[in-house]
C-alpha cells in the first residue's frame, strides 16, 4: 500500500465513523489534524488526507472543517496542541506520526485515529492490535519490527549472500534517532 493510499484510507476512517452519529446536527463537523511536523513538510500528506476526505464526500469548506495543530518539529508542543484541539472542540483527531500519545492523553471521549510506523501496543496507544479499546484506533506499518523479518526472509531466499545493501531516506533516519 502506498503512503498516499494509506493517508487517504485514514482520512476516510477519520470522517465516516464519528459523523454518522452526528448526522442530524447542522454545524459542520470538525476534524482535528495533529502533527509534529510543519505545514511545509506535510504538504503531500495533507493533500492526500484532503483527497481521502473528498473520496468519502467531504470537502472544505462545504461540509467539513479541518483544524490543524502543528508542532513545527518540537514534539514537546504536542500535548498542548492536542489539548487545544479537544477544547475547540473537534469531532475526531487524526494523529500523524509521533502525535498519537499526546492525542490519547488529551481526551478519552474524542475519537483518535493514528497512522504510525512504530508499535502502538508498545507505545501504549492501544491495548492490542486486534482490540485497540478506548477511543483510539489506527493503522501501523510496524516498520522497526519488520526490518529484522525482511532481513531473515532475504537470508532464506538467498542463503549464500555475503553482502546486503540497504537504501534509506536519511531524513527518516535522523527523525528516528532524534526521537530516541
Amino acid at each position: 500500500m502506498r503512503r498516499r493510499d494509506f493517508i487517504s484510507l485514514v482520512g476516510s476512517a477519520v470522517v465516516v465513523r464519528p459523523f454518522a452519529a452526528r448526522a442530524q446536527q447542522s454545524a459542520l463537523p470538525v476534524v482535528g489534524f495533529l502533527s509534529g511536523r510543519s505545514p511545509a513538510e506535510s504538504a503531500t500528506v495533507v493533500a492526500a488526507f484532503r483527497n481521502g476526505l473528498s473520496e468519502t464526500g467531504y470537502a472544505e469548506p462545504q461540509n467539513v472543517t479541518i483544524d490543524f495543530g502543528w508542532a513545527e518539529g518540537r514534539p514537546d508542543r504536542l500535548p498542548e496542541l492536542a489539548r487545544e484541539l479537544v477544547h475547540r472542540p473537534v469531532d475526531v483527531i487524526a494523529a500523524m506520526g509521533e502525535s498519537g500519545p499526546a492525542a490519547k492523553a488529551a481526551t478519552i471521549t474524542v475519537p483518535v485515529v493514528f497512522g504510525s510506523g512504530g508499535d502502538p501496543v508498545q507505545t501504549g496507544l492501544v491495548a492490542s492490535l486486534n482490540r485497540p479499546g478506548g477511543n483510539v484506533t489506527g493503522a501501523t506499518f510496524l516498520t522497526a519490527a519488520l526490518g529484522a523479518k525482511r532481513l531473515g526472509l532475504l537470508r532464506e531466499l538467498v542463503p549464500g549472500a555475503e553482502v546486503v545493501a540497504l537504501l534509506a531516506n536519511p531524513d527518516n533516519c535522523r527523525r528516528e534517532v532524534a526521537r530516541r
